[in-house]
């Protein structure tokens, strides 16, 4: 699979965010992404990314001794020279003679496998695995380290948007002795 485009779209309505794929075999591949995968995905996809960019540099045995706050510079500074490359500014093509392999329903993503490849992509695998008893559905790419920026690049937009990155607050004692002038404190149940 050669990917062409690919789009990445926080939708609140769903609360979710829309992952399409769109092949160069005029093909799509559609997914679902979930705060709670996201949550565990985030980390080990940027952490993946930076331990891989680092492996391909020309330098990249001697680099394992290197402190990490040189790794870290090192990292970043490639993640931007690719972005600088990038294309964000094409429309996704959004046509309607495709093929949806893996059906026209965005797959809930429930697990992700990835795996970096030798000889320089990462492999991803997103599954879906439904309790419902409804048969697995799932599909893996090849990401060269460039497009793996582009998609972290997409996916941290998508993120912002979503506002799951929002700490969430909590009321302290504080606050409940102070509010007696302001009426009732709200509750929330389930």
């Amino acid at each position: 699979m050669h990917i062409h485009q690919m789009s990445v779209t926080y939708l609140p309505e769903q609360d979710r965010i829309l992952m399409r794929i769109n092949t160069t075999d005029g093909e799509e591949m559609r997914l679902w992404l979930t705060r709670r995968l996201m949550v565990g995905l985030w980390p080990l996809l940027s952490k993946m990314l930076t331990e891989h960019l680092l492996r391909m540099e020309a330098a990249g045995a001697s680099l394992e001794t290197a402190d990490d706050e040189l790794k870290k510079m090192l990292a970043d500074f490639r993640k931007e020279e690719f972005l600088r490359q990038a294309d964000f500014e094409t429309p996704y093509q959004d046509t309607t003679r495709k093929r949806f392999p893996v059906g026209e329903e965005p797959l809930l993503i429930t697990d992700v496998d990835a795996t970096p490849l030798p000889a320089g992509p990462l492999r991803l695998a997103f599954n879906e695995r439904l309790a419902s008893g409804s048969s697995p559905r799932s599909f893996q790419m090849e990401m060269e380290p460039k497009l793996m920026q582009g998609l972290m690049h997409l996916l941290e937009q998508a993120l912002g948007h979503s506002g799951w990155r929002d700490p969430f607050t909590a009321r302290t004692a504080v606050d409940d002795a102070s509010g007696d002038e302001a009426g009732p404190r709200p509750r929330y149940l389930n």
